[in-house]
């Protein structure tokens, strides 16, 4: 009777010495996705710098696995996907694709104009997102919690004639993504078709079909627009109001501990202060990259911006888009868009 409740015992107090390091070594995976190919300057901050903090400020009890290039959703699905946080715990949502869902979010792009460095936007989005509680609130009324915003590069008028005059695009014909931006066009004299963004564009530029683009630089850079629209302008200014939301599905995120909530807030953090100086490098990389390529670009100058800016009319399309919120049911929008509006005016005044 002795041996097995010495055996008992011995085997109680291995168990009991095995635990601590057990606990030590638990470690909880989050499932990323992201619908870009990683390697631009996005999915490298988010890899390299904010994934590589979260593991770091959590001793190691978090880890990202990250799946690039649509692996496990669209741009388009994205929210979707992390709502249901099957597929993905984790992913960039683009309010832009989800406008019903997330409509306080579509505010952003309705400014033609914005900070002129990388900091001062960081700022803005910053302010907006701890000041307003109407934004977070939108997104937890879809299940999801955001970590973290991301900038892209400004928007840039790709075009196949020199010196385009914007604020006097009569007779000619462009593509724009944007609901916002293709009013702006249209508000100018431009005549914008719809098409999608495939090798068709590049066609459509060589061919006259289109006269220019307004898009992002890297997105132009992408499918080498630069090529056969090489007159570019271009101004930090033209930020594009482009928000990616690095979100977690919200139940996901209340079962972590407050230990592990705390590492990715900390995280966050860091991630926040290099990302108003990545931009502005990135840029000027950009710039040198499309210039050694044969582009022909132009900065524009605060004259020109100012021009660009009255002609989109930006204020009457505010207006006008804050009355079909209110006949589909969304009041607050109304009120919320001087809230933007003052934030914007702050950090660039």
């Amino acid at each position: 009777m002795k041996l097995p409740l010495l055996l008992t015992r011995l085997l109680a107090i291995a168990v009991f010495a095995a635990a601590p390091v057990a606990a030590v070594s638990a470690e909880t995976v989050l499932h990323y996705t992201d619908h870009e190919p990683y390697g631009n300057m996005r999915t490298r901050a988010i890899k390299d710098i904010f994934f590589s903090e979260i593991e770091k400020e959590s001793a190691g009890r978090l880890r990202i696995e990250a799946h690039w290039n649509g692996e496990r959703s669209t741009s388009y699905n994205a929210l979707r996907t992390v709502q249901e946080g099957i597929d993905a715990d984790l992913a960039v949502v683009v309010p832009e694709y989800t406008p019903e869902q997330l409509p306080f979010h579509q505010l952003f792009k309705s400014f033609p104009l914005g900070p002129d460095r990388g900091e001062k936007q960081v700022q803005f989005f910053d302010r907006v997102f701890s000041e307003i509680p109407e934004f977070n609130a939108e997104l937890e009324r879809n299940s999801l919690v955001n970590l973290q915003f991301f900038l892209g590069y400004p928007a840039a008028f790709f075009s196949t004639t020199p010196h385009q005059n914007l604020s006097a695009l009569q007779g000619t014909t462009w593509r724009t993504a944007s609901f916002w931006h293709q009013a702006f066009l249209e508000n100018a004299g431009a005549k914008v078709v719809k098409m999608p963004w495939n090798e068709q564009i590049a066609l459509a530029l060589k061919d006259r079909a289109l006269d220019g683009l307004l898009v992002n630089l890297d997105s132009g850079y992408d499918i080498r627009a630069h090529q056969t629209a090489k007159f570019i302008q271009y101004s930090p200014q033209l930020w594009l109001g482009h928000v990616y939301l690095l979100t977690i599905n919200k139940t996901r995120w209340e079962q972590l501990s407050d230990a592990d909530r705390a590492a990715i807030r900390r995280a966050a953090a860091t991630m926040q202060k290099a990302l108003g100086p990545l931009l502005d490098s990135s840029l000027d990389t950009m710039i040198k990259t499309m210039r050694k390529e044969g582009a022909q670009i132009e900065k524009l100058t605060p004259a020109q911006l100012q021009n660009w800016l009255r002609a989109t009319h930006f204020s009457q399309e505010q207006k006008k888009w804050i009355g079909k919120q209110e006949k589909s049911g969304i009041a607050d929008t109304g009120r919320v868009l001087p809230l933007v509006a003052s934030r914007l005016d702050g950090v660039m005044h």
